[in-house]
């Protein structure tokens, strides 16, 4: 076993502390909470001062000049969305999204997870200013129901964690469609399609088999940047510059473990250095392990695995932060009677809940399996956790309400009613 350095010592805690799977919704929380605290303290005008602050990018005439917070709810989400994408792709390819069989049962539960909450608010809503906001209680937050998952009990079978998660994954395919279809300004022609031959560019070059990360991230930005200015939504640039990621190795399972087992022999044969340096020959052999390595690899995986961490510990901690912070005073509750709070709140319990029943039963009843080791009791705790919407219902709202009144009903909503989906969802989960 090799010696760990001093500074190996000091980030292996780290290191174990990001790779547990729950981990990125603690963090989360974590960040709920910083910006909750934050902006109910004395330092309160230096929360909403910070996320004013303009920068800039360009030059000449075609200048990008937003506030902080607009940056991170249409930039850096768009690495959100970019991962999200980069999963949707690999779920279809290979995962639990890959069959009919497979895809049935998590899809059409999370159909119903979202149709009946969205009409649920929809209903509560209806001939208000604020009916726009339907699409906010459809969304699931995969890191915090995960995490709030793992908080479950050892009991839990995996199957129900990979039930939730394909769940999660086609809730998201969803809200990325409602986004781009209902939530997008007006469209420029001419923007969107510059932003369309790019993305062309970017099939034939997968097509073609160029496999640099730096030929789609380069051209990914483009597209990104061309979203931005058209009207639709630039996070949905994300999500389809990730579908153009290649997802094919180069070579098979077999030959990669023939090829490596041949280097590995040629490795132990070669000279032995007493120093601690590699002979010319162990480092040749050496590269043509590595080389060997990144042909086995598929791009896609080794993007997502790559920007998976800035994500959970970055990305969506600082949306979190940046649109979070809600005032807490003697009328807070009373300021939740309101139809967008109320219809949220209804939306992501009630509808989350039984609609993600209801359609999970409808499909059982109809030839498919329930998880295996699951039980109905256990099918309601995901179904509540479900309920779970903070990320993407914050994300949502954002784009649904230029009132800012409006915006904080909705924050109240999704805080109120993503606390009491996880606390009612573990609680079965426990006793399930």
């Amino acid at each position: 076993m090799s010696q760990k350095t001093p500074i190996e010592k000091i980030t292996a805690p780290i290191s174990k502390f990001i790779h547990q799977e729950h981990t990125s919704g603690i963090v989360l929380f974590l960040s709920v909470i910083a910006a909750i605290v934050w902006v109910n303290s004395p330092f309160q005008h230096s929360y909403h001062a910070l996320w004013d602050i303009h920068f800039s990018m360009g030059f000449d005439n075609y200048v990008l000049d937003h506030p902080l917070h607009h940056w991170i709810n249409d930039g850096l989400m768009a690495i959100f969305f970019f991962v999200i994408g980069l999963e949707l792709k690999r779920e279809f390819m290979a995962g639990e999204l890959s069959t009919m069989k497979k895809a049935a049962l998590p899809m059409v539960a999370a159909l119903g997870g979202m149709l009946l909450p969205a009409l649920i608010y929809f209903f509560i809503n209806k001939g208000t200013a604020s009916e726009h906001g339907w699409g906010i209680p459809m969304a699931t937050d995969i890191a915090f129901a995960l995490a709030l998952l793992s908080l479950g009990g050892k009991h839990v079978p995996p199957s129900v964690k990979v039930f939730l998660s394909a769940l999660a994954v086609a809730d998201d395919l969803g809200a990325v469609l409602v986004i781009a279809i209902f939530y997008s300004a007006h469209i420029s022609l001419p923007l969107i399609t510059i932003g369309i031959c790019l993305l062309t560019i970017l099939l034939i070059g997968n097509k073609l088999g160029v496999r640099s990360i730096l030929f789609y991230l380069i051209i990914g930005f483009g597209v990104w940047v061309a979203f931005l200015l058209s009207g639709v939504h630039a996070t949905i640039a994300g999500v389809l510059v990730a579908f153009t990621i290649p997802a094919r190795t180069r070579i098979d399972e077999k030959k990669y473990a023939k090829d490596l087992t041949k280097l590995v022999s040629d490795f132990e044969e070669a000279a032995p250095n007493d120093s601690t340096l590699s002979t010319p020959e162990q480092h040749y052999i050496i590269e043509k392990i590595k080389n060997l390595s990144t042909e086995a690899e598929t791009p896609l995986q080794k993007v997502e695995y790559a920007l998976h961490p800035w994500v959970a510990f970055v990305v969506m901690p600082l949306f979190a932060l940046a649109n979070a912070g809600i005032e807490i005073n003697s009328n807070f509750f009373s300021s939740l009677v309101n139809p967008v709070s109320i219809g949220i709140v209804a939306g992501l319990i009630l509808g989350k809940f039984v609609g993600v029943l209801l359609a999970t039963w409808l499909v059982v009843k109809f030839g498919a399996q329930l998880p295996e080791n699951s039980n109905w009791k256990q099918i309601a705790g995901v179904a509540l956790l479900a309920g779970v919407g903070f990320t993407m219902s914050l994300f949502i709202s954002g784009l649904a309400f230029d009132h800012p009144e409006m915006v904080e009903q909705a924050k109240y909503g999704i805080l109120c009613a993503s606390l009491l989906a996880g606390v009612l969802g573990v609680a079965i989960l426990r006793n399930s």
